[in-house]
C-alpha cells in the first residue's frame, strides 16, 4: 500500500492516522507544484486532481480525499472512531465539517492580499472557535483520539506554523497531540521536526 502525500499538507492527517492504526505502508512524497512523484513518474496518473492525499491499495485501487481515506481507517481501526449507535455518522459528519468549513478556506485566505484576507480570515477563527468548544475533555469527542483530531491537529498546526491567531484551548491541544509517538514519527519522515 502507498500513500502519496506532501509534506505540511493534509496528507498528514492520513500519514499520523495510518500509523496510529499499525498499517503498514510506503509514504510517496509528491511535488504538489510539478506534479511529480518522488522517484519518478506523474502524480495525475495516480490522482488525476493532483491534490493530497491518495491511498493506493496493493491491487492498485486508489481512495483520494482525506474524508474518504480516514473513513477507511476508522473502519479497520474502531478505537480511532467514537463510539456509539451513531460513532460512524459522528465521524463522517465531522469530517465532512472540517474539510468543508476549515480546510477549504485555508487555499482562499493564503492566496488572498494580506489587506483582503480579513473576512475569510474571521471564517475560519469561527469554524476553529466552534471546534474549540469541543475540546474541553482533550479531543473532539472527549477523551479518545480519533482520526478527526488528526485531520484538525493537521489544520491547527498549520495555521499555528503560519501565525493565525487561533483560539483557547488550541495550543494546549497542539502541545498534547504533537507528543503522540505517532505524530513525531510522521512529522519527523516528512521532514518537519
Amino acid at each position: 500500500m502507498k500513500l502519496y502525500s506532501a509534506p505540511g499538507f493534509t496528507s498528514l492527517a492520513d500519514h499520523i492516522a495510518m500509523l496510529e492504526a499499525g498499517i503498514q505502508f510506503d509514504l510517496v512524497k509528491v511535488d504538489l507544484e510539478t506534479k511529480q512523484i518522488e522517484g519518478g513518474g506523474r502524480y495525475i496518473d495516480i490522482n488525476p486532481t493532483g491534490y493530497v492525499p491518495a491511498l493506493m491499495f496493493d491491487d492498485d485501487e486508489v481512495l483520494t480525499e482525506n474524508v474518504a481515506i480516514l473513513a477507511w481507517i476508522a473502519d479497520r481501526t474502531p478505537a480511532l472512531a467514537p463510539h456509539g449507535h451513531l460513532g460512524r455518522y459522528r465521524l463522517l459528519e465531522m469530517l465532512s465539517f472540517i474539510a468543508t468549513e476549515i480546510h477549504k478556506r485555508f487555499p482562499t485566505y493564503l492566496s488572498l492580499p494580506e489587506e483582503v484576507r480579513e473576512p475569510t480570515g474571521q471564517q475560519l477563527l469561527h469554524w476553529f472557535g466552534f471546534l474549540a468548544d469541543r475540546l474541553d475533555r482533550g479531543y473532539l469527542f472527549g477523551e479518545t483520539f480519533t482520526v478527526a483530531d488528526a485531520y484538525l491537529f493537521q489544520l491547527a498546526w498549520g495555521a499555528a506554523q503560519l501565525g493565525f491567531p487561533l483560539p483557547e484551548p488550541f495550543d494546549d491541544y497542539i502541545a498534547r497531540i504533537e507528543l503522540r509517538p505517532a505524530v513525531r514519527a510522521a512529522l519527523l519522515r516528512e521532514g518537519l521536526a
